[in-house]
């Protein structure tokens, strides 16, 4: 199984939140990990949101951001060209999605496309997932158990 991960089911491999422990048993059972580049950005501003809200220590921050750094070495990362474009036009035309959310359903249209392999789509944002089955995706979990 190939799994995509927007950047809600990303962090849930380096923070404990509901979910964490079916998104990780998932990326153990993946054959790839794929997202859009986009993901590092959104992430390591998530880590840092995290520290701030949270009061986390430095030395706990460290060891996440380079959990997060060594496991993005190894993803599929789908990069943001004028390729993409065309799948951005048509999925923002059809569904009411903010930029980025964008940016992670026309990659994993593209990469689900490209691919014959089993496909999930991980995403914890109702308007996102609903978006992505209508474009045929399997999705991780329901639209009825997202944010």
């Amino acid at each position: 199984m190939i799994l995509y991960l927007d950047t809600s089911a990303l962090v849930k491999r380096y923070f404990y939140e509901p979910y964490s422990d079916d998104v990780i048993s998932r990326w153990k059972s993946a054959t790839q990990i794929v997202t859009s580049f986009v993901a590092y950005a959104e992430t390591m501003a998530s880590i840092y949101r995290k520290k701030r809200e949270s009061a986390l220590a430095d030395t706990l921050i460290r060891k996440i951001a380079d959990s997060f750094h060594h496991d993005w070495e190894s993803f599929i990362r789908v990069e943001v060209k004028d390729k993409l474009n065309g799948y951005i036009d048509r999925v923002v035309e059809k569904y009411p999605l903010r930029g980025f959310d964008a940016i992670h359903l026309a990659s994993a249209i593209v990469i689900h496309e490209r691919l014959s392999e089993d496909f999930v789509f991980a995403c914890f944002e109702k308007r996102l997932t609903g978006a992505a089955q209508l474009e045929g995706l399997e999705t991780f979990p329901p639209e009825d158990e997202t944010i």
